[in-house]
């Protein structure tokens, strides 16, 4: 495949290292990632394991109830826990970036960037395992697993290994959804209720008579609550989705509700998800589990795919649950599962998901059938007031658009992206608990070698002067910005006041519900930027009188601001 306008070794993405990839009977040594071309193909061999040499680190130990069998596991993580890699393509290189092109967001005035391998970074994340799939032209070219499926063991993720996916199911479930309205079966713009049978939508003070389309569940506009759900142990009962609606035991979550009138609002729900969930298997008569596996899974070849809950052991090759310190958690089984499978319940695979990125590329650019273009358009196109399609998130402009969505249950982090217009993409998924902060480095170094520049490295500057003792205060969300300009924030960025501190030269940024400060870094005497996984950037306006009236808060990549003003 051509790679025009991509040089990748002016980008920093050339690597030094040798990693042997079988590929239907072939195989392949790279000294010299970064050339266009395809490596030589060498004499098959068989049967024969295969990975990147690199060394053996250190992962995160298993729970044990003494301080010395703890670091007996650590010993045996040292000799066995080694990163490794299985890929399935090699028709472009983006995959060696991962070996030394991972950085942060923001880098510190005359950092270079780290060059950090993916190696070090899971090490320091106390991530076990990791998945990656890449696509070029609407097609995965690499998938890859690296690392292992449980700590302390010895069985190794690979582009086949199961991850639970969080709410990337909600884009699998969309295109489910899109796929009974393309045979009739559902209809963007009717009330929902027209399809309910188990549930209808609860009246109240605020929505006396609900009136609710799929459009507006799939966008995250309904007006309906409940931002996610909690995941649940394997010995815990699972609810059936009507208690989950009605928030009844053994349901952890509270009742789906009405907390705005139906499409004013962009409010994040899983709520609303269910209820879309509620609405295919009611006008189907088929679980969600079904009618995914005969109209998603099976024709674009996803077969390890599942919105099984719980989960199978029979399945195999299942990444295993691990908690911020990277220590095993869900046991016995090792894995937690999900009731409200639509919003939340996906089991999935590099391999997988990437083939589910391409199928909605290639929808979108009238080359697949998956979809017709015109429902892929609209999948892909932003409902007002929101920053959501129907299902997928949506950023970016021209050639760097893009669409994405981060999923995130108790235990695993993950991410798809796709770029409808070039056909450029990625998938990552991760088993451990800080996975996003890893997921934001990888995602960097993938972005850094597909060549957009939509995510250039921030550099901040050293402050010529302390920051302006008077930027400290209390700070609220002025309701009187339209939702439209807001957009991600409203999801991003969801809070209606901050409270900014000074200390010497650090300014801090406290958040409602929030622990600890965040210490925010300098891009001018009154501009500042947070980041993680989103970029948040906030400018100080001061007026003529020399008087601070506010903080405009905005995220550069979605053209999303947001207005604090000062409080007296």
């Amino acid at each position: 495949m051509a790679n025009v306008g991509r040089d990748y070794a002016s980008r920093g993405v050339r690597a030094a290292f040798s990693a042997k990839v079988f590929l239907a009977g072939a195989r392949y040594d790279f000294q010299h990632i970064g050339r266009h071309t395809a490596p030589p193909i060498l004499p098959p061999r068989t049967g024969e394991e295969f990975g990147m040499d690199v060394q053996a680190f250190l992962g995160s130990s298993v729970s044990f109830a003494s301080r010395s069998r703890r670091m007996a596991c650590i010993g045996a993580l040292v000799a066995s826990m080694c990163l490794v890699a299985t890929a399935n393509a090699v028709d472009a290189p983006p995959l060696a970036v991962l070996d030394h092109g991972l950085r942060p967001t923001v880098l510190a005035p005359g950092q270079a960037p780290p060059g950090w391998s993916l190696e070090e970074r899971m090490r320091f994340h106390k991530i076990p395992g990791v998945a990656v799939a890449v696509l070029r032209d609407g097609k995965v070219v690499q998938a890859a697993g690296f690392g292992v499926r449980a700590a302390g063991g010895a069985e190794r993720v690979d582009a086949d290994t199961l991850f639970s996916v969080g709410s990337i199911s909600k884009v699998v479930t969309a295109g489910t959804t899109l796929r009974l309205v393309a045979k009739g079966t559902l209809d963007l713009d009717r009330n929902v209720d027209a399809y309910l049978k188990r549930w209808k939508l609860p009246a109240s003070a605020i929505v006396p008579a609900p009136d609710v389309n799929l459009r507006m569940l799939m966008s995250h506009t309904s007006g309906l609550g409940v931002h996610g759900f909690a995941d649940y142990q394997p010995d815990d009962a699972l609810p059936s989705l009507v208690q989950v609606l009605d928030g009844q035991k053994p349901a952890k979550g509270e009742a789906v509700r009405f907390r705005q009138p139906p499409g004013r609002v962009s409010d994040y729900s899983g709520g609303a998800v269910t209820v879309e969930q509620m609405v295919i298997e009611d006008a189907t008569g088929r679980p969600l589990a079904d009618v995914a596996q005969d109209l998603v899974l099976a024709p674009l070849g996803m077969r390890r795919s599942t919105f099984e809950s719980p989960l199978s052991a029979s399945r195999g090759n299942i990444a295993r649950a691990h908690d911020a310190k990277g220590l095993p958690t869900a046991l016995p089984r090792g894995w937690e599962s999900f009731a409200e499978a639509g919003a939340s319940g996906l089991w999935t695979t590099a391999n997988d998901l990437g083939r589910y990125v391409g199928a909605l590329i290639g929808s979108y650019r009238g080359t697949q059938p998956f979809l017709p273009q015109p429902l892929a358009v609209a999948m892909m196109t932003e409902v007002s007031p929101g920053p959501f399609g129907l299902g997928p998130r949506l950023g970016g402009a021209g050639a760097g658009r893009y669409f994405f969505h981060l999923g995130a249950n108790e235990s695993y982090l993950a991410l798809l992206q796709g770029y409808p217009e070039t056909g450029d993409g990625f998938v990552i998924l991760t088993n451990g608990a800080n996975g996003l902060a890893l997921i934001a480095e990888i995602r960097n170094a993938l972005d850094d070698a597909i060549g957009l520049g939509t995510r250039p490295a921030i550099r901040t500057v050293k402050p010529r002067v302390p920051p302006a003792p008077d930027f400290a205060g209390e700070y609220r969300l002025d309701p009187a910005l339209p939702m439209d300009i807001r957009r991600a924030l409203a999801d991003s960025f969801e809070h209606d006041t901050l409270t900014v501190s000074i200390q010497g030269d650090m300014v801090s940024l406290v958040l409602p519900g929030q622990d600890a400060p965040t210490t925010l870094q300098a891009l001018g005497p009154a501009q500042f930027v947070q980041s993680g996984i989103y970029v948040f950037r906030f400018e100080f306006r001061r007026d003529a009188s020399g008087k601070v009236r506010g903080v405009a808060v905005s995220m550069p990549e979605t053209e999303s601001v947001a207005w604090y003003a000062k409080a007296p």
